[in-house]
């Protein structure tokens, strides 16, 4: 009997891709389900109830939510290709970095680009943020981002990955840093992230989309920077 594998996602979501990247570092077949923020299904809110977001995971009829929950489940249920080191210490310290670019760089870059209180969900559905930061915590957020990026440069250290010498959990909860940030950082013409200052991070970002399964897996690039270019015209406009 053929496994039934689902992902309810959104073409431009990092949180979305990651599951895709998974999957296809997996090499597991799966059915994609693009949602509508804007408009949710019922479908999606039947699967996550709670948080009501993307993604969503199906596996042989039971849901999933929440994106490094469902790594987890993917690497304990598709054995090859590990995304997780064997280690138990290892697998611990992979744990805290995801945890710490969730918790805490996607939060200060997000912040440091929009001086709304965005977050992907806003920005996707063309909502507007209520919470206007005031010029010192807008410029407080650009130096907070700044030190998360540090600190991520000098835990990669000379390893081509965050894993080491393959992709791993670290890599792929990083991707909005690899592939979203310089996007989001042409379209704002902001720059924090550069190859003089980061050239460790610079040099992960090159291998990881450049990754021949990861790259296929990654929106195209003129799609996301036209959607982020669009984002920032249009919060221009609204003030």
């Amino acid at each position: 009997m053929a496994e039934e594998v689902k992902v309810f996602g959104v073409w431009g979501s990092p949180f979305s891709r990651r599951v895709e990247i998974a999957l296809k570092l997996k090499g597991v077949d799966y059915e994609y389900v693009e949602e509508d923020l804007s408009n949710k299904s019922s479908l999606l809110l039947k699967y996550n109830p709670v948080h009501k977001k993307v993604p969503a995971f199906v596996h042989n009829g039971k849901a999933i939510a929440e994106s490094q929950v469902i790594l987890e489940y993917i690497d304990e249920t598709w054995k090859n290709s590990p995304i997780l080191p064997k280690d138990p210490y290892d697998r611990a310290q992979a744990r805290f970095w995801a945890r710490f670019i969730d918790e805490k760089c996607m939060s200060a870059l997000w912040k440091a680009f929009w001086k709304h209180s965005y977050n992907w969900e806003v920005v996707s559905s063309r909502h507007h943020g209520e919470t206007l930061l005031g010029c010192e915590d807008h410029e407080k957020a650009k130096e907070e981002a700044k030190e998360h990026l540090k600190t991520l440069e000098n835990e990669l250290k000379d390893k081509k990955f965050f894993g080491g010498e393959t992709v791993g959990l670290v890599d792929i909860v990083g991707n909005f840093i690899a592939y979203w940030l310089p996007r989001i950082q042409e379209a704002s013409g902001v720059e924090l992230l550069t190859e003089e200052k980061y050239p460790r991070l610079y040099q992960w970002i090159h291998e990881f989309e450049n990754h021949d399964v990861v790259k296929e897996k990654l929106p195209p690039s003129d799609k996301l920077l036209a959607f982020f270019r669009g984002r920032f015209e249009s919060v221009s406009t609204s003030k």
